[in-house]
Order: C-alpha cells, then structure tokens, then sequence
C-alpha cells in the first residue's frame, strides 16, 4: 500500500508530470508488488530553487530537474528497494528525460495501523483488508 510524494520543481508540463506520476505508479505495480487500483500519490510541483538537493559528497551535477520521490509502504525487503530504485532511475530517465542524477529516492516503512482509507477507520485493523 505505497503512499508516494513527488516533490519537483515547476516548469514540466501538465502531461509530462502526469507522466512521471505514472511511471512512478507502474514501478510500485511491478517491483514493489502494489494490488492493481492501489494508488495514492501527490504530486506537488514548487517554485525553481525550492527544492535543494545537494549531492551528499558524490560529486552530482544537479539541474532544475531535481525531483524527490517519497515512498511510505509496509513490508518490501531490501532486494525489492533496490530494485526499484534502479527501476525508477531508468524509467524516469527513459520515459520523462530525468537525469538520474537528479533522482532523490527516500522509502520509509510503516504498519498496518498506520493507515485509515477514510471514515475515520483502521481499515487493516478492523478486518476490511488483507
């Protein structure tokens, strides 16, 4: 059940954000194994030098491209991170001309009774989901 916060600075298109958004979605289908239909994600777009990166002494170049990807998800092994840090890294280069250079990547892990889908509910805790 991946939560997923794209951080980016203005100047892309409505169709090519809408485009990462869902080159994002399809990586959390494929290597993080997300059920079909479990999609949360927001986008927010910030103003060119809002966003600061810098490159944590690896020597990275970084351009106003620079976008920060937050997954919150519940149970993905180390293996699968990585997977899909490679994954996203290449499809977003691929698919919307990300520099993976410009790709910041956080998962954090949460539990089941960190989420309510609404109604004020624990939705996993009271037996509505798997």
């Amino acid at each position: 059940m991946p939560l997923v916060r794209i951080d980016l600075q203005e100047g892309r298109s409505a169709t090519e954000v809408r485009r990462i958004a869902d080159v994002v979605q399809e990586v959390m289908l494929e290597v993080f194994a997300a059920p079909p239909r479990d999609r949360y994600q927001i986008v927010t777009e910030h103003p060119v030098g809002h966003v600061i990166a810098e490159d944590t002494g690896l020597g990275f170049e970084r351009t106003e491209g620079v976008m920060v990807v937050q997954i919150f998800q519940q149970g993905r092994s180390d293996r699968q991170k990585q997977a899909a840090y490679a994954e996203l890294a290449r499809r977003l280069e691929q698919d919307c001309g990300v520099a993976p250079t410009d790709l910041v990547i956080s998962v954090v892990a949460n539990e089941r009774a960190d989420w309510s889908f609404g109604l004020g509910r624990a939705q996993f805790l009271e037996g509505d989901l798997p």
